[in-house]
This record gives C-alpha cells, structure tokens and sequence, in this order.
C-alpha cells in the first residue's frame, strides 16, 4: 500500500497562492491515480483536483481555472498549485492515491478505495 506524506499548507491572504505537495512511497506509483480533497470544518470531504496515470485531470467547479494539478513520476510526487485563493478554500487538504479497478472507474475508485495521507491545513484570511 502506497503511504503519503503532504506539506507546503499554511497561512495566506485572500488572493495569494500556495503550492501544496504530496510525496508518495512505493516503486509503482507512476500507475497510481491521484487526488486531493479538503475538509473544512463541519463539512464532508470534497474531491478538489485529480490526475490519471497518463495526466488526465478532473477539478471540483469551484476550483477550475485557480488551482492546478501536476504529478512528477520520476519522482513520486503529486503537486497542487492553488492561485487566487478565497477565505472559502480554507480547509484540510489530503492526498489520495488508488490504482484504478478500470480506466473508467479512476475517480470513483479515488473516492471509494483511496490511500490517505494525514493532510495539511490552509487557511486563507480575508
């Protein structure tokens, strides 16, 4: 089983950016799928940003066009750059890693199987 191992959250102003990063073990990770979610207080967890194998990618709407997702194979890392940030994407940010059951179910897969780091806190003030 995949272990992760997030960093790079923190402390922001409304309208700045971080880059969060996700550094997995295990010598099969480029075959992963692989997500974040976030969890803010008193709300369930949502998937934010996703990535395949291949670098598909799949973005909550509430995200699109202000946060990326990236993956480094070579490395065994999976990166999410958030941009323009809003007081609402303050939140517990998770890394997730599954391998897919079938190409067409790597989302889902995600959700329902995933690996989970232990996450890391953005805040972003007003």
């Amino acid at each position: 089983q995949v272990q992760l191992v997030e960093s790079g959250g923190g402390l922001v102003q409304a309208g700045g950016s971080l880059r969060l990063s996700c550094a997995a073990s295990g010598s099969i990770f480029s075959i992963y799928a692989m997500g974040w979610y976030r969890q803010a207080p008193g709300e369930q967890r949502e998937l934010v940003a996703a990535i395949t194998s291949s670098g598909g990618t799949n973005y909550a709407d509430s995200v699109k066009g202000r946060f990326t997702i990236s993956r480094d194979n070579a490395k065994n890392m999976v990166y999410l750059q958030m941009n323009s940030l809003k007081p609402e994407d303050t939140a517990v940010y998770y890394c997730v890693a599954a391998l897919p059951l079938d190409a067409s179910t790597w989302l889902a897969d995600l959700h329902n199987y995933g690996s989970w780091g232990q996450g890391t806190q953005v805040t972003v003030s007003s």
